[in-house]
């Protein structure tokens, strides 16, 4: 009914209160406003605000203008709900106008190739998917609840992120949606630390349906993972954050390689067990120059390192100078981690090109599903 401001600001303009009849009633009797308040025993206030439109008609009010003015209690009431009927269309369209431009922030195409959300038709559509997707009720109030509170550290982090937040926010919204369907105990930083320790005999097995036993590892420690493929305007790898009380570890498997992906996790685990429950870290993004953050993701990277292969380690296999297929294969069997860790390590300090681990055969792709 409403496709444009220009309508609306019409419907606006001439939508009738129930107060407007109340108002020419009382003049066409010769009534002040006045005089209808004391009659009817309220404030004139009270009265001014119900022919403003201000105040609603209350039952009670439309039996005390029965009784004053001669018109059925029923007339009034049915005018209030008309009335407020109709503005509340109105309001509705003005936030679906919103929301159709508001829409357009969003990568809501490939939000919809990846079934987050279902929408058809034009661009008003899509916005009301989006307002469900995020379960708020206008775009001004995404932007004050999603921008303003839930995701304002990981938006103050990231110089990149100022580029793509909406694509960002979608990306996170999505994961703590699937998160929402996991039951978790209370988080236990002793359990999860021991569980550690089992998920890396899952690195060294490289078996390729390992995602469910790894989350099911880590659901019974009180950490929730998720595996949220990542949308193009925002390249993440992985996020760690706290929701409602419980750790969600939220991985995008963006290159689908397998040391890169435990990298990701176990740099995840770390900002679980070392860093600030109010922060969202992101990777994949650029920090700015807040030292803490930055501190903070060197910290979980040398936590990564360790865990998958010591720096102790990565010495030895430096220092022996012999980087071949076996070698790298013995050194892992040695060290108890993945040959692709090995190669993986050895390209990022620049002894080995990073095609080799895929030559040899380390490098495995790892297939999820969402």
């Amino acid at each position: 009914m409403y496709k444009t401001k220009e309508d609306i600001a019409i419907a606006r303009e001439i939508i009738s209160c129930p107060g407007d009849t109340l108002a020419e009633h009382i003049e066409y009797t010769g009534m002040t406003q006045s005089e209808l308040a004391e009659r009817m025993g309220r404030p004139k206030k009270t009265i001014n605000e119900i022919i403003q439109g201000k105040a609603q008609i209350t039952p009670e009010t439309a039996i005390q203008l029965e009784r004053v003015v001669g018109i059925s209690a029923d007339f009034w009431v049915e005018c209030e709900r008309r009335y407020r009927l109709r503005l509340a269309e109105i309001d509705e369209a003005e936030t679906l106008l919103q929301a159709k431009e508001w829409a357009k922030r969003f990568p809501c195409n490939a939000m919809k190739v990846k079934g987050w959300i279902a929408f058809e038709g034009g661009s008003a559509n899509t916005g009301k998917a989006l307002l469900s997707f995020f379960n708020v009720a206008s775009p001004e109030v995404y932007e004050k609840f999603y921008h303003g509170q839930v995701y304002a550290t990981a938006y103050r982090m990231s110089e990149k992120n100022s580029k793509a937040p909406y694509a960002v926010a979608a990306w996170l919204r999505q994961g703590e949606r699937q998160a929402e369907l996991i039951q978790v105990p209370d988080f236990e930083k002793s359990a999860f630390e021991k569980t550690l320790q089992e998920i890396k005999k899952l690195v060294i097995s490289g078996a390729d349906d390992f995602f469910p036993e790894l989350q099911e590892l880590c659901r019974k420690a009180g950490v929730k993972v998720v595996h949220t493929p990542c949308l193009p305007q925002a390249p993440l790898h992985g996020s760690t954050r706290w929701v409602k009380g419980t750790p969600l570890i939220q991985l995008s498997n963006r290159l689908n390689r397998n040391d890169i992906f435990w990298f990701t996790f176990f740099h995840e685990a770390a900002h679980i067990l070392k860093h600030n429950k109010k922060d969202v870290f992101l990777e994949g993004m650029e920090y700015s120059c807040d030292g803490r953050v930055k501190e903070a993701e060197a910290d979980a990277d040398v936590f990564a390192e360790e865990c998958l292969m010591s720096r102790k380690e990565e010495k030895e296999i430096m220092a022996s100078g012999s980087f071949e297929k076996q070698d790298i294969q013995r050194f892992a069997a040695k060290f108890g981690t993945h040959p692709a860790i090995v190669a993986g390590r050895l390209a990022s300090r620049g002894v080995m090109k990073q095609h080799i681990g895929t030559v040899y055969g380390f490098y495995k792709k790892v297939e999820l599903k969402d």
